[in-house]
Parts: C-alpha cells; sequence; structure tokens
C-alpha cells in the first residue's frame, strides 16, 4: 500500500497515484461499496479523504491479493472485524522502488 501524504483532501487523479488504480476503477468501486463515497466539490470533482484512500486501499487488496470477488469483498468490509494488515513483500519493495524514483526524480 503507498502511503499518503498528509493533505486535507486529494483528487481522484492524486488517489490514483497513490494506489496504482485508474479512476474509472475507483469510479466503480463507489458504486459496489456504500461505504466508499466521496464528497464533491463546488466545481463536481470527486474529494477524497485519508480514511477513504485507505478503504480503497483495502478493497484493492481483498480484490487483487486475496482474489475475492467484488460481494465477498463487501461481506468483509461489513465484518467488524476487517482489519487488513497484511503486507505483500512484493508489493512493498514496488513501493519503495516507486518512492525511491521520484526521489531521484526531485534530486534531478
Amino acid at each position: 500500500m503507498s502511503r499518503v501524504q498528509e493533505k486535507l483532501f486529494y483528487k481522484i487523479s492524486d488517489v490514483c497515484k497513490l494506489t496504482g488504480l485508474e479512476a474509472y476503477v475507483v469510479r466503480f468501486w463507489e458504486t459496489e461499496f456504500p461505504t466508499l463515497h466521496p464528497k464533491k466539490s463546488k466545481g463536481n470533482q470527486r474529494i477524497y479523504i485519508k480514511k477513504e484512500i485507505d478503504l480503497i486501499q483495502e478493497i484493492k487488496y481483498l480484490l487483487y491479493e486475496e482474489k475475492m470477488t467484488i460481494a465477498g469483498a463487501r461481506k468483509r468490509l461489513r465484518q467488524p472485524s476487517h482489519k487488513i494488515k497484511k503486507v505483500d513483500a512484493n508489493q512493498t519493495l514496488h513501493i519503495v522502488k516507486r518512492e525511491l524514483e521520484d526521489l531521484l526524480h526531485l534530486l534531478n
């Protein structure tokens, strides 16, 4: 899971960069997961908070890593003990690599 920079709100493009998902996937998940419901700005842009980004990352983990169906992931998220803290080594390496590349880009 990507480390979320501390901001008050995030646009969908920020969410896509942080999670590695396409915007249409995030928008589709909003229709499938009732707890994922970002507010909209005056310009009708989706505005996400950190809690919603964490939820998107949990959904991504359940669907892509645990290979659950959308219905299964929805059911798991409704359970009171749905805390997902497993971190895949490949995912961690990918995140570290991406952050190092970003840092290298900033230094150049």
